[in-house]
């Protein structure tokens, strides 16, 4: 904070009088005498040439003037962009239901309910959109048992984050002024929602920042714009401790906290522009190349130490994610972009080696999408998508472990989950383009659990104890309205969690048992 003091100095003059007792001649001589003083300043040539001189400093001021430097640093498209700060404001307090810790003991599904109706009114008469969203935790086992954990409205959609075990929820509120919009989190624990950032929107420069959680729930990272490029910050769940953590003048984003929280795993494009800030040593000029990366190369943090580590040359332009404390898998190559190859990679942190992943005998497309792998990083389950689609299993040394073309998927259009002993791996439709009942199949894709539909199956994913397989499905002769189901690890006996929910459903994932 500046401070401004004004100081005034009052400057005071006093002028002497001489008077004589009668005004003689005398006295008219004594003023010719004063006039000698006054003829000082123009019998005093040598001040000239000094006043001449601070006349000369302005023509050195004109020096910057023409220095083009100055005209050039305020060009519009180089203006620092404003950085959004972090706060705590708009806190509240959420009734939540007493149960809700003990019930996160063992893994539960979150979902979305928007646009529920009431459901004593004709089902057959339309009713106006309530535009309300309800996240609700539910046991597998145990529709009944469903609870409310937060509402908000409508337009925050899939904006909403839930840690691993349940207890800490970041949510994007989106609304009518500045003043109440932006990035909230909820402690479950407590019941205390805040807003941590007044942000106007989780799309920074031109990417999609979703905030990820530490395993324990207890510091969020996202990637936010700063004056000329992005950096990745993290912050305490009750709105403590901000922290830039990479702040090197490059772009940097799609953060991923390690299983452990030990370090974080992110992409940057400082290999090819190491500063977008103006002035800075080998900055790129933001004049020549307007548009933003659209990917980079791959890094790991070791929070502790600070040490930074590259993974790969391969640039991406998808985020990269843990399988397991020391294994990484990514992808290079963006279809969407034109490029005739995505390739699979594997790195692992121990032995400082990345690797691409393709059978050794080169039958698979080199287009390889929608890709799974087991946990332990010895397989990975992906469409080959040349001529024809099919669906390849396959050993992260490349050895074939199974191929099926009995279902099919658009590009794309399949999503596929391993169970946590990497025995099993569910496969199914995305998107809402789900043909197929529930399909279980060992790592050979041989079938070990099959349901003609209905239920279809749609974003299959394992509970975190292996026990049950969880998807959304449509009953197309009902009502074909998506629903939550969950059965066991065959994906049989699947009961419908969200039946008697009215609106839409959006299965965001397990949580608890941690």
């Amino acid at each position: 904070m500046r401070r401004f003091v004004l100081f005034l100095v009052l400057l005071g003059a006093s002028c002497q009088a001489l008077t004589s007792p009668t005004p003689t001649p005398t006295a008219t001589l004594t003023l010719t005498p004063s006039l000698t003083p006054t003829s000082a300043p123009t019998d005093t040539p040598t001040p000239i040439p000094a006043t001449a001189t601070p006349s000369l400093t302005p023509t050195v001021t004109d020096t910057p003037t023409i220095t083009p430097t100055p005209t050039l640093s305020p060009t519009p498209s180089l203006t620092p962009q404003p950085v959004a700060g972090f706060v705590f404001d708009n806190w509240k307090l959420v009734q939540l239901p007493a149960n809700i810790l003990s019930l996160l003991q063992t893994p539960v599904l979150a979902f979305i309910n928007t646009n529920d109706r009431d459901g004593l009114g004709d089902t057959r008469t339309p009713q106006p959109a309530t535009d309300i969203q309800t996240l609700y935790y539910v046991p597998p086992t145990n529709s009944a048992g469903r609870i409310a954990v937060l509402q908000t409205p409508s337009s925050t959609g899939r904006q909403v984050f839930i840690s691993t075990n349940g207890l800490s929820v970041a949510y994007f509120l989106d609304t009518d002024t500045p003043q109440t919009t932006g990035l909230y989190v909820l402690d479950v624990a407590s019941g205390i929602s805040g807003r941590i950032l007044p942000l106007g929107s989780l799309v920074q420069r031109g990417k999609i920042s979703q905030p990820v959680w530490s395993p324990d729930g207890e510091r969020l990272a996202l990637a936010l714009a700063t004056g000329y490029d992005m950096d990745i910050f993290a912050i305490g769940r009750d709105g403590t401790n901000p922290e830039n953590l990479t702040n090197s003048g490059a772009y940097e984003f799609w953060p991923a906290w390690s299983p452990d929280g030990t370090r974080l795993l992110f992409v940057s494009d400082r290999n090819r522009c190491p500063s977008w800030i103006p002035g800075e040593p080998g900055a790129c000029d933001a004049l020549l190349t307007p548009e933003p990366p659209t990917g980079g190369n791959i890094f790991v943090l070791e929070l502790a130490s600070g040490e930074l580590t590259q993974l790969s040359d391969q640039w991406v332009t998808e985020p990269p994610r843990w399988l397991n404390n020391r294994q990484v898998t990514f992808a290079s190559g963006d279809p969407t972009l034109g490029d005739p190859e995505r390739t699979l990679w594997i790195a692992d942190l121990a032995t400082g080696e990345a690797r691409e992943v393709k059978l050794a005998d080169g039958t698979d497309s080199p287009l390889r999408l929608s890709e799974a792998w087991s946990p332990d990083g010895s397989a990975v389950v992906y469409q080959s998508a040349g001529a024809t689609t099919e669906i390849i299993a396959a050993g992260a040394d490349g050895a074939l472990l199974g191929r099926t073309s009995e279902l099919t998927f658009a590009r794309f259009g399949m999503a596929a989950a391993w169970s946590p002993d990497g025995q099993r791996v569910a496969i199914g439709g995305a998107g809402g383009q789900c043909p197929n009942g529930v399909s279980v199949f060992d790592r050979t894709l041989t079938f070990v659990g099959r349901r003609v539909p209905p239920p279809s199956m749609c974003e299959p994913m394992y509970s975190p104890d292996g026990q049950f397989l969880a998807f959304t499905g449509v009953v197309p002769n009902v009502d074909g309205r998506v629903d939550v189901y969950a059965g066991n690890f065959n994906g049989q006996s699947a009961a419908n969690l969200t039946g008697s929910l009215k609106g839409t459903i959006t299965l965001l994932g397990w949580v608890g048992g941690q």
